[in-house]
């Protein structure tokens, strides 16, 4: 579904979600066509950007410098342990292992945590797809189907129709974070949050100018470090690009497979990140692979018809995923090569229930996998060809390209001149992407061409990494005191 700009700011309706009805009443020499269903209707709301600018008054942009944590807010080590609920219980010390490394990721794991504390700060309810988890580590690289590389948001387990101005706290906050870690000046972090706000209402103020054909794939990645003055960032850019371009299947396949008597090949465990299955497991996941099929678009499945299951193995992955059930399954051609697909639990969004508490109406998704891969390929600009969903046992999971050459820039990592380019390119990014299904001119109508949205979020990404920080040092406090489980280095 899309969301529109009729029927009042950010009402969050279907586009043209009318029954096709007989021809009007026409004027003389004009032609009445009927109403179909998914289209608009024309002429279009003319009058987004007067109504986007109207929220102003109801919402003015600098009470989003604001958060108040109310008594209902669960301390770092509840919300690390509800957070944990459902996953495999011997894989969540390595999870509290990961959060409890430094602030930074802390907040890669606490998007819930987070929302909890979002959903009591002011919101226009213009509503967007929303990535959920877009703080600075998940853009990156990755290869399209002409094995080109593209930059763009990559993670999406936490997306869902919802605010847009929760992307860009979360995303203005990391950004202070990761310069923190990096060692740069407060002046420098807080620089880097507001050039990424400014980046992102700079960028759909021009959004909402083009076409709509043209502004759904504007910015392309050739244009990107022009369009947000990124040139310090150029060189990092083009070394995270060098060595996506070997980051594939192959290369992962050649390192973590051996031969097999029968001239194929399997996966050889390398515990705690990868270990083999038993037999009945990997033949479940392997059999699911048969839905999956039927969720990919039909011009695909000759591809996929040219290789032959030939293993399965259980692969841990991330920072906020580590617990879920994750599988990788070694497909191989007719000349041994190989292709690896991720088989990666799809858990409900950890935002869902704030996003209720918050007054936004977000139905239970009729598949989690689905979710995910609808959410991605409505973010992104172009995506994986091979993306889809199945079910393993009961539990959804979603389908994609192990290794599909893809690269990131650890914002931890950059030089402070770096960092303020990376807020920018960022904040253009995730502008496009919010873009593809809020209308454009409602959000470039309330931000308005002058600095104070990106003033106020700016003040608000300070606020909440200083909250972070403090709720990193309970969570290391608690493993310390062994109230819960932790286990480092993996």
């Amino acid at each position: 579904m899309f969301v529109r700009a009729g029927g009042g700011p950010g009402s969050g309706e279907a586009v043209g979600v009318v029954d096709v009805d007989g021809q009007e009443t026409a004027e003389p020499g004009e032609r009445r066509l009927p109403r179909v269903r998914g289209f608009a209707e024309w002429p279009g709301n003319s009058m987004a950007k007067q109504e986007g600018k109207a929220l102003r008054d109801r919402v003015p942009r600098a009470d989003h410098a604001l958060l108040e944590l109310d008594l209902s807010r669960p301390d770092a080590t509840a919300a690390v342990e509800e957070s944990s609920r459902g996953r495999i219980p011997e894989l969540t010390p390595i999870r509290v292992g990961r959060m409890a490394a430094t602030p930074f990721a802390f907040l890669r794991g606490s998007a819930g945590l987070m929302a909890h504390d979002l959903a009591r700060t002011p919101m226009t309810r213009i509503v967007a797809q929303i990535c959920g988890d877009a703080h600075a580590a998940n853009f990156g690289l990755y290869g399209d189907a002409r094995g080109g590389l593209v930059i763009d948001l990559n993670d999406f387990d936490e997306t869902v129709l919802g605010p847009w101005e929760w992307d860009v706290k979360r995303l203005a906050t990391s950004l202070v974070l990761a310069g923190r870690e990096a060692g740069a000046s407060e002046d420098i972090c807080r620089q880097a949050a507001h050039g990424a706000v400014g980046a992102y209402r700079r960028t759909m103020r021009l959004l909402a100018k083009l076409p709509v054909l043209d502004a759904w794939n504007a910015i392309a990645d050739e244009e990107l470090v022009s369009h947000t003055d990124a040139h310090d960032l150029l060189g990092t850019l083009e070394q995270v690009a060098e060595k996506a371009r070997s980051n594939t299947s192959g290369k992962f396949a050649a390192k973590s497979t051996e031969p097999t008597p029968d001239g194929g090949r399997r996966f050889v465990a390398a515990p705690p990140v990868l270990s083999r299955v038993p037999d009945e497991e990997a033949a479940a996941v392997a059999a699911s692979l048969e839905q999956y099929a039927g969720t990919v678009s039909e011009d695909r499945l000759p591809l996929l018809a040219r290789y032959a299951v030939h293993d399965v193995a259980f692969r841990v992955v991330g920072t906020g995923s580590v617990g879920t059930r994750s599988y990788v399954v070694l497909l191989l051609d007719h000349r041994g090569e190989a292709l690896v697909l991720q088989v990666k639990e799809a858990r409900p969004s950890a935002l869902v229930p704030h996003l209720a508490t918050a007054g936004f109406d977000t139905p239970k998704a009729d598949h989690e996998g689905r979710r995910v891969v609808q959410g991605q390929k409505r973010m992104q600009v172009v995506s994986d060809i091979l993306l889809g969903w199945t079910t393993v046992d009961g539990h959804p999971f979603q389908v994609r390209q192990f290794r599909n050459r893809k690269g990131s820039v650890d914002p931890a990592a950059l030089s402070p001149d770096q960092l303020d380019d990376y807020g920018r390119m960022t904040g253009a990014l995730l502008a496009r992407a919010h873009s593809h299904c809020a209308d454009p001119r409602l959000i470039a109508g309330y931000c308005g061409k002058n600095e104070e949205l990106d003033e106020a979020i700016a003040t608000f990404a300070v606020t909440y990494a200083d909250r972070t920080e403090a709720d990193h040092a309970e969570l290391v406090a608690a493993v310390r005191a062994g109230r819960i489980a932790a286990e480092t280095g993996i």
